[in-house]
């Protein structure tokens, strides 16, 4: 796959601007005030609002939001995120309610769950992911006989199975773990994980329940090559991931990886098609994809 020249950034490392596909339109009406506003008086972060993510006036104007949990500030240091990272705060005994009576007031049927790493928790916050599925299964209510569906984005746990098993045993519909990008990358992108170990991960949450669904993500526009791109495909398929997301790396600042390469739709498309033949089913590919954008449309796929 290789980029053409209107794609690519200068050789300084920073861009010339976002090419035209890039651009969003803020949607029209909708509830975004009332959303930021509820999470505001609910004291709730989302990882919308803290990775200032492109799409999130469009998710809050339809109700819908990542909450984040554990608080705001991250103990590792990746160099594509602009969560803060800073000595976090105490865990908050108060949130996981909070967070099921912010879901049932916005009216959700299907709710993604985030955190910051917490390097510093005995179990890196495990506990209190359990603690938050369990709170929206109870305040949720069942809508034509089904229940509302909880999605989980969860960090690595430093490779502690017995933490996953904690948010294994809370029974998510589906459970995420973002790979991020290709091995070759990782001492420069993201230095406090191990790319084996986010493979590990998936495929322990297959072995601790082989019916739950698993997903992950992947940033592209890093410096990785094709070869690359599928070889992590495959290891993500080879370990049980069901499902992927492929959307490409925006820089959030100028202290940030600059962005190497800008993925046109057509090889977003490219991608998604080469994921479907490695044994993909479930697969969204494109420029503004992120691991939680319209998981619920992909749950439903």
């Amino acid at each position: 796959m290789q980029c053409n020249a209107a794609c690519k950034t200068k050789k300084d490392g920073i861009s010339k601007g976002k090419p035209a596909w890039l651009k969003k339109k803020l949607p029209l009406g909708g509830d975004y005030q009332r959303v930021t506003r509820l999470l505001s008086e609910s004291k709730l972060h989302t990882v919308c609002q803290e990775a200032n993510c492109p799409n999130m006036f469009e998710c809050f104007s339809k109700d819908t939001s990542t909450f984040m949990i554990l608080g705001s500030q991250c103990t590792r240091h990746c160099r594509f995120c602009n969560v803060t990272a800073l000595d976090p705060m105490p865990v908050d005994p108060e949130e996981p309610r909070r967070v099921a009576d912010a879901s049932k007031t916005l009216g959700l049927r299907y709710v993604v769950v985030t955190s910051v790493t917490r390097d510093d928790l005995p179990d890196g916050g495990a506990a209190q992911f359990a603690k938050t599925i369990r709170a929206i299964r109870e305040t949720l209510p069942v809508k034509d006989g089904k229940p509302a569906r909880i999605e989980v984005l969860i960090p690595d746990f430093q490779g502690d199975g017995e933490a996953l098993k904690i948010v294994v045993d809370a029974n998510p519909d589906v459970l995420n773990h973002n790979v991020e990008t290709v091995a070759s990358q990782y001492a420069r992108v993201r230095p406090e994980a191990v790319y084996q170990r986010s493979l590990d991960l998936i495929a322990n949450v297959k072995r601790l329940n082989p019916d739950m669904l698993t997903k992950s993500g992947i940033m592209v526009g890093l410096g990785e090559t094709q070869e690359e791109l599928i070889r992590t495909m495959k290891d993500l398929h080879a370990h049980g991931c069901d499902i992927l997301t492929i959307g490409q790396y925006l820089q959030p600042t100028r202290e940030h990886l600059p962005v190497f390469t800008f993925y046109t739709p057509e090889q977003f498309e490219d991608l998604e098609a080469r994921a479907r033949e490695i044994g993909f089913t479930q697969v969204a590919a494109g420029p503004h994809v992120r691991s939680s954008y319209k998981a619920q449309e992909l749950f439903d796929a």
